[in-house]
C-alpha cells in the first residue's frame, strides 16, 4: 500500500467521526511536569478491549483503519486502538501473546537485548470483566485465564514504584506509549506522549499523575493511536499487535 493510500485511508477515518456517536472510551490530553500526553480510558467491566494481529486467513491487519473495517462488516466499529507491543521484522510478537483466548506466542522470562528485554517486563491481560499489567514473573506463578494478552517491557511502575533500571538524567527521548492499570482491574489507561519523554517521565507521570500502581510499555519507535474523540487517526508503516475498545456500530 502507498503511502498516498494510507494518507487517503486516515482522512476518510477523520471525515467520519464527525457523523459518529458518543464513544465510551474516554480520551484526553493531558500535562504533567510540563509534558503533553494523550490517554484514553476503558472500563473492562463494561467495553470489550480486545487484541488484533491477523485476519481469519491469517493476512497481517497492520492498520487501526484495516481493524476498523473488518470490524464494520460485523456490525462493531473500533472505538479506541493503540500498537500493543514490540514485533520481529515480520510483525510477529516478540513476546507473550494470546488473541480470543488463542495462545499464538508464549511467555518469554528470560532478560534480553533491547527494551523487552529489560527485566522487569509484563503482560497485559484482559479476563472476564478486568485487566492487568502483570510482571512477568508473577503472571508465570499466577498464569491468570487472559482471554486476551500481549507481552512487552519494560515494565513502566510495578506495584508504585519506577522501574529500577529508569535514570532520572536519562537523554534517551522517545514519544512513547504504553498501558496502566488499577489495581482491581477496573481501569485500563491506555498512554501515549505528545512528545519525546524518557523513560523516568512517563514512568512519573503513571504513578504520580494518574496514581496507577502498574503500568507497561508498549514501544518507543512506533507509538500511534486510534481515537475518533480527539479526532486523531495516526497512520503509517504497518504495525504488529494493535489493542482496542471495539463497540456495537449503530
Amino acid at each position: 500500500m502507498t503511502w498516498t493510500t494510507k494518507a487517503a485511508c486516515a482522512l476518510a477515518l477523520l471525515l467520519s467521526f464527525a457523523a459518529q456517536p458518543a464513544l465510551a472510551t474516554s480520551c484526553e490530553d493531558r500535562s504533567f511536569d510540563g509534558r503533553s500526553y494523550t490517554i484514553c480510558e476503558a472500563n473492562p467491566a463494561q467495553e470489550e478491549i480486545r487484541l488484533f494481529l491477523k485476519d481469519e486467513n491469517g493476512k497481517l491487519l497492520g492498520q487501526f483503519f484495516t481493524v476498523d473495517d473488518r470490524l464494520k462488516a460485523q456490525g462493531e466499529r473500533l472505538g479506541f486502538a493503540m500498537n500493543a507491543g514490540m514485533y520481529h521484522e515480520d510483525r510477529s510478537p516478540v513476546g507473550h501473546y494470546r488473541e480470543n483466548g488463542e495462545e499464538l506466542m508464549r511467555v518469554i522470562p528470560n532478560a534480553g537485548p533491547g527494551n523487552f528485554g529489560l527485566l522487569p517486563n509484563g503482560v497485559f491481560c484482559v479476563q472476564e470483566g478486568r485487566a492487568d499489567v502483570v510482571e512477568t514473573k508473577r503472571f508465570l506463578r499466577e498464569a491468570p485465564d487472559c482471554r486476551h494478552a500481549t507481552q512487552s517491557g519494560p515494565m513502566l511502575v510495578i506495584d508504585g514504584a519506577l522501574h529500577p533500571r529508569f535514570l532520572r538524567d536519562s537523554d534517551s527521548r522517545y514519544v512513547r506509549n504504553g498501558v496502566a492499570t488499577s489495581e482491581d482491574g477496573g481501569r485500563a489507561v491506555f498512554i501515549i506522549s505528545n512528545e519525546r519523554v524518557t523513560f523516568y517521565e512517563m514512568g512519573l507521570f503513571v504513578r504520580d499523575g494518574l496514581k496507577l500502581p502498574q503500568a507497561l510499555y508498549f514501544d518507543g519507535n512506533v507509538s500511534r493511536i486510534y481515537a475518533p474523540e480527539l479526532n486523531r487517526a495516526d497512520a503509517g508503516f504497518l504495525l504488529g499487535p494493535i489493542v482496542g475498545v471495539v463497540e456495537t456500530a449503530d
